[in-house]
């Protein structure tokens, strides 16, 4: 009978002889056809081997075979990927990028950001604060869903500390709900095991997958 190939048991032999490196797949193909041919070779002429359980066995193999050779496809397709994230994530260099968060990154005495409204708003006001203070309020009027650029003249901003923006956005005085953008330089890219970062000049490091905008 076919159940007598037991390519498992050859496995493990195997690698009992080699220490704990792993055999690969086409050592394993190779060990169920030598392990095949034998048999057939020494078979009882009055008890063949079982057509079925054989194809099933060689079905196997292949079977094996065809998810090894999916998984080494995929891991190329992923270094390639992470390659590509890398060539464009340098291309960021130097230039302002948005970014989820609440901090203004201040140059050349202005600060940019972005709000982005789930739904459209009749009022959207952007306070400036410092040390728990409104230092300024820009006011952006009505704004329809989506993101919305801003810009910031920090010239006459007494403080060291970079200030912080907190949004209030309405419609029909129900809170319409909203997330801040903040722009900052890209001074910077590395990879790492969380995936490609990039390194910003006031606001430290971020993921490259969180930049919502390139200014």
């Amino acid at each position: 009978m076919m159940s007598g190939i037991d390519t498992t048991s050859s496995t493990s032999g195997t690698s009992a002889t080699t220490g704990s490196s792993t055999p690969s797949t086409q050592d394993s193909q190779d060990r169920f056809l030598k392990l095949l041919v034998a048999q057939l070779a020494n078979q009882d002429p009055m008890n063949p081997l079982d057509n079925a359980q054989m194809t099933s066995q060689m079905a196997q193999i292949s079977t094996v075979s065809a998810v090894e050779k999916v998984n080494t496809s995929i891991a190329a397709l992923g270094t390639q990927l992470t390659a590509l994230q890398m060539l464009q994530g340098s291309s960021l260099v130097g230039r302002d990028v948005l970014v989820p968060g609440e901090t203004l990154a201040l140059r050349d005495g202005k600060g940019q950001g972005a709000v982005e409204l789930d739904l459209p708003a009749d009022s959207v006001k952007v306070d400036v604060i410092s040390a728990g203070r409104i230092v300024d309020t820009i006011d952006l009027g009505a704004l329809a869903a989506g993101r919305t650029q801003f810009s910031w003249d920090a010239a006459k901003y007494p403080g060291v500390v970079s200030p912080t923006i907190q949004v209030t956005a309405t419609t029909g005085g129900k809170a319409v709900t909203s997330t801040t953008y903040v722009a900052d330089r890209v001074d910077s890219v590395s990879t790492g095991a969380t995936g490609l970062q990039l390194q910003l000049s006031r606001l430290g490091a971020v993921a490259y997958s969180s930049v919502g905008g390139i200014l």
